[in-house]
């Protein structure tokens, strides 16, 4: 019984982290500039694949395996927001342009105020 309900647990983390993953993929190849396509890459694509690594840690049964998957888990959840946010704020330091549907942009407003 024990064996159905960790398969099923596992079997529901490795649906779901590929939802948000194909999420992100469609989010890369449709949005319009840099900075969405980022915002799907480091969201959804965070979120999908630590997810499924955390689906492989319990599928395993094993603690050690376990452990370092919610390790990645953790590594990816506080490194690719950040590292997301430091890209697009360099991207838009050295003149990357908005799409022209983007409604506004307060990062230029905050440099204007300087």
């Amino acid at each position: 019984m024990m064996d159905i309900i960790l398969a099923l647990i596992t079997a529901l983390l490795i649906i779901t982290g590929a939802v948000f993953t194909f999420a992100a993929a469609v989010g890369l190849n449709r949005l319009p500039d840099l900075y969405a396509r980022m915002h799907a890459a480091s969201k959804a694509g965070t979120v999908g694949s630590a997810l499924m690594l955390i689906a492989v840690g319990i599928h395993a049964a094993d603690l050690a395996i376990l452990a370092r998957s919610f390790a990645g888990f953790l590594f990816f959840v506080l490194t690719a927001p950040v590292s997301a946010h430091l890209l697009a704020k360099a991207a838009h330091e050295s003149g990357y342009p908005l799409s022209d549907i983007s409604v506004q942009d307060e990062m230029r407003r905050r440099q204007e105020q300087v």
